[in-house]
C-alpha cells in the first residue's frame, strides 16, 4: 500500500495527541469491523472549538486522519467543523488508498460524536444539529 508523505507525515508525527484537560465536548466511534477506535477531546468556547485532541487505537491511517481532521476544525467554529468531510480530510492527506477511506469516515463521525456530546452537555438535542452521528443508542433511546 503506498501513503502519501502527509500521510506519513501525520502518522510519524501526530498532532493534537492524548487527552485535553477541561474538554467540554468527548466523542468516541470505533469501527469493530477494522477494530479502530477514535476518541476526540474539545474545549468549546463561545462557539469555537479552542482546543483538540484525540486517543486513536488503529492502524496508521486512522491515526493520520484522526491527527489531520483535528487540525482541520482547530480554531474553527462548531458550524465550519460540521462542514468537514471525509473527503476533505483524505485531499488533506492527499490521497488514502481505498482500503483505508473508512479510516476518514471515522475521524469526521469521532468529531461530529464530539460536538454532539456538547450540545448534549448545553441541554440541547443535537441530532437536529448534526443528523446522526452514529450514536443508535442516542437517537433510539426512547423506541427501546
Amino acid at each position: 500500500m503506498e501513503y502519501s508523505n502527509k500521510v506519513m507525515d501525520h502518522f510519524a508525527n501526530p498532532r493534537n495527541v492524548g487527552e485535553l484537560d477541561g474538554a467540554n465536548a468527548v466523542g468516541q466511534v470505533g469501527n469493530l469491523k477494522c477494530g479502530d477506535i477514535m476518541k476526540i477531546y474539545m474545549k468549546i468556547e463561545d462557539d469555537i472549538i479552542k482546543d483538540i485532541s484525540f486517543k486513536t487505537f488503529g492502524c496508521g491511517a486512522a491515526i493520520a486522519t484522526s491527527s489531520m481532521a483535528t487540525e482541520m476544525v482547530k480554531g474553527k467554529t462548531i458550524q465550519e467543523a460540521l462542514k468537514l468531510t471525509n473527503s476533505a480530510v483524505v485531499e488533506a492527506l492527499e490521497g488514502l488508498p481505498p482500503a483505508k477511506v473508512h479510516c476518514s469516515v471515522l475521524a469526521e463521525e469521532a468529531i461530529k460524536a464530539a460536538l454532539a456530546d456538547y450540545y448534549k452537555n448545553q441541554g440541547i438535542d443535537p441530532t437536529p444539529i448534526i443528523g446522526c452521528t452514529g450514536d443508535c443508542q442516542h437517537c433510539h433511546s426512547d423506541h427501546h
